[in-house]
């Protein structure tokens, strides 16, 4: 059986469950693993009645269940998926056929790139939304800079990427933000596999049910441009804000949760950004965060 086959089968497996024991039993089932953020509330506040634009998702992470519940308080979401056939979503249909929370009505779903959303005009919405998202990007300051695009002044990105420490990249270097700059600067595509080696060689198989056989794994990743399951690159908090500062995004809050998110909410800027605060070796992130290696932060 394919990896494709088994996450389907994973995926048809949770969704029974769920049907079997409604939304509230699962809910209540889910309680003990589900890990809170203090800041929930700050989040909703500035997300509420924004009308958004999701790429990839939706996300279990934002629903009503998850740790950051933000989809309620949306005045609308539209979609932006890669392809009509994902091993995340399976088959999609362009159109108003995106349902991403049971009380609102579905949103209009794209299917195009997330570095070249050429379907949607400048300055459209007035929040993005990105979770575990960016990390399978060949090309994320490309990304980042379309996203600014489509966004409206004083418009906010809500970004989660996964942290290093709790994933099956734990054992991988942490990408530089020089080789993203490099990969801005010679336009690289999806078909990129620079990091392919790399990735067969350290992936920590034990953290990845999805992942089938090495053989199997191997396959997927050399056909990631038609998948997209490969992490391109690998973030802890420092590397993840480096990032997003250098693309120009105004950083307003970060939350670091287990078991692996990285959680950044910025705004768009024309001035010049200073995210000083949140990347000096003095600030309370450092110590919060529940990962070894920020909490070894000793400058910025």
């Amino acid at each position: 059986m394919s990896p494709t086959q088994n996450m389907r089968i994973a995926k048809r497996t949770r969704a029974a469950v769920r049907k079997l024991l409604g939304p509230r039993l699962t809910a209540l089932v889910r309680r003990p693993f589900r890990h809170n953020l203090n800041t929930i509330a700050e989040y909703r506040r500035d997300l509420i009645s924004r009308r958004g634009l999701e790429i990839g998702g939706p996300s279990a992470l934002l629903t009503d269940t998850g740790p950051v519940p933000i989809y309620d308080v949306l005045d609308s979401l539209d979609n932006c998926l890669y392809s009509t056939n994902t091993i995340w979503t399976g088959a999609v249909g362009a159109g108003n056929t995106f349902r991403y929370h049971t009380a609102k009505p579905p949103g209009r779903q794209f299917i195009c790139e997330a570095t070249n959303l050429q379907l949607i005009r400048d300055s459209s919405y007035e929040c993005l939304i990105a979770s575990h998202c960016l990390e399978h990007v060949a090309n994320p300051l490309r990304a980042l800079a379309e996203w600014k695009r489509v966004l409206r002044d004083a418009g906010l990105l809500l970004l989660v990427l996964p942290h290093k420490d709790g994933t099956f990249d734990w054992r991988r270097p942490t990408t530089h933000l020089s080789h993203m700059i490099e990969d801005y600067d010679n336009d690289i595509g999806e078909m990129d596999l620079t990091h392919f080696e790399e990735v067969i060689a350290l992936h920590d198989f034990s953290k990845d049910e999805g992942a089938g056989t090495k053989e199997e794994f191997r396959s997927r990743c050399l056909a990631n441009h038609l998948y997209r399951a490969m992490h391109h690159h690998v973030f802890d908090t420092l590397g993840a804000l480096t990032l997003v500062n250098h693309a120009g995004f105004q950083v307003v809050r970060v939350d670091t949760l287990k078991p692996y998110h990285i959680i950044i909410l910025a705004a768009t800027s024309d001035a010049p950004v200073n995210n000083r605060n949140f990347t000096t070796p003095k600030a309370a992130l450092w110590q919060s965060s529940p990962f070894a290696s920020d909490r070894k932060v000793t400058g910025a």
